[in-house]
């Protein structure tokens, strides 16, 4: 059995300001202060002796492998997003960072979603990726505008009932 995975799908490269600042801050959390506490850990783990039996410090450098992993991540992500911080010239068709009213014109049930970066996606807060298959079919979609979508559960049929972007006063 081989370990070749085929490459993963590319993601869009768009993130909100919002967003952007929140992937920086974790980066320099990761760098500035828990790589160095980690780092301490595993020198005092490496002082106690024998390295082959010592669970902790067998943790610690698990520990500092994720969190490099992640600060290398972090850097090349940073460098390829494109940060999204302007209104369209068309507020009232669906766009990236766009908040959507939708019904669902069968059950009648309502539901509100953000479109954003796949970084920042965030199902508790109702923000979708770009790249999921109900923004793809939202997109250029405006006020009134009835759409089919393919979605895990079945197709379905959405009405958009309420488009609106957030501007740096109530962002």
């Amino acid at each position: 059995m081989s370990r070749w995975r085929p490459p993963a799908e590319k993601s869009t490269a768009l993130i909100t300001a919002a967003g952007h600042a929140r992937l920086k801050a974790e980066l320099d959390e990761l760098w500035r202060v828990r790589r160095p506490e980690v780092v301490k850990a595993l020198a005092a783990a490496a002082a106690e002796g024998d390295r082959s039996e010592n669970a902790e410090y067998t943790y610690r450098k698990k520990q500092l492998g994720e969190i490099d992993r992640r600060v290398r991540y972090l850097t090349k992500r940073l460098e390829s997003l494109r940060v999204v911080d302007t209104t369209p010239t068309d507020p009232q068709a669906v766009f990236f960072g766009a908040w959507v009213e939708l019904e669902n014109v069968d059950s009648g049930q309502t539901s509100r979603y953000r479109i954003v970066g796949p970084d920042e996606t965030d199902a508790g807060l109702g923000w979708i990726s770009i790249d999921s298959p109900l923004a793809r079919a939202l997109l250029k979609k405006r006020l009134d505008d009835e759409f089919s979508v393919e979605l895990p559960s079945g197709n379905h049929t959405f009405a958009v009932i309420g488009v609106e972007y957030e501007t740096a006063a109530n962002g």
